[in-house]
């Protein structure tokens, strides 16, 4: 039995999320079915993050056991031309047995991208947060600081979730915010990610922008565990998987 590694970025706009479901077509189900073409053989694929409806990805890697003997090139080439255009598989290889997509995975990083303009670019529907004025950076990036390290992070998280999770302990090694022409991006990496965290991260970074909250604020929602402490949980379609590390 062979086990592909395979990298692939997907726009999430018209998705419910990776994983598969009963109530929506997913970027799983696409997936698979267009493999089933390709290698006629019913095939699951394990993902190595469950992206929520509307989120993109630049980066997002799976694996996928197969006793067919296609090449990786082959693999990628069919599946390329059988997929819609909003996926597209960037790589394959032939990984060790144990290779998981997800317990393999070392660490990710996440983009959230802030459109900056008073006028809305209607080309970037569903994929950036339109805001019509300049954030605060300098302040931004200044808060950012306070969210590295390992905390635990309760408090941002969607409420509904934390009874799902063994630990809301997380490690995050980067955060911060760059200005890019009229986009204003917020980069995140960790070793993992609660339901929405990115996403709340960056609505408490904008919230700080406009003073709404302080960077105390971020130190105090992290301790009390209090999410009234933190922002507002920013719209998906600014959020993209970025990076997986392996």
């Amino acid at each position: 039995m062979r086990n592909f590694a395979v990298t692939m970025s997907y726009n999430g706009a018209a998705y419910h999320g990776f994983q598969r479901q009963d109530n929506g077509i997913t970027v799983q189900q696409t997936v698979e079915d267009a493999i089933k073409k390709l290698l006629k053989s019913e095939i699951g694929i394990t993902g190595c993050s469950r992206t929520d409806a509307g989120v993109h990805a630049n980066e997002f890697v799976f694996n996928m056991k197969t006793d067919s003997g296609i090449p990786c090139d082959g693999f990628l080439r069919g599946m390329n031309a059988l997929l819609p255009e909003d996926i597209a598989i960037l790589s394959c290889r032939e990984a060790e047995p144990d290779f998981h997509a997800r317990y393999s995975c070392k660490g990710k990083q996440y983009l959230y991208r802030i459109y900056t303009s008073e006028v809305r670019d209607v080309f970037l529907r569903d994929m950036a947060l339109h805001y019509p004025y300049e954030l605060n950076v300098p302040l931004m990036n200044e808060a950012a600081a306070h969210i590295i390290g390992t905390h635990d992070f309760a408090a941002f998280c969607k409420a509904e979730s934390l009874a799902l999770v063994k630990t809301t302990v997380r490690t995050i090694t980067e955060a911060k915010v760059v200005r890019n022409g009229k986009f204003t991006d917020i980069y995140v990496s960790g070793d993992g990610f609660l339901h929405n965290m990115v996403r709340i991260i960056a609505g408490t970074l904008i919230y700080i922008s406009e003073g709404k909250r302080a960077a105390e604020d971020i130190d105090a929602a992290l301790r009390l565990k209090d999410r009234e402490r933190a922002g507002k949980t920013a719209p998906a379609c600014g959020l993209y998987l970025n990076k997986v590390y392996y």
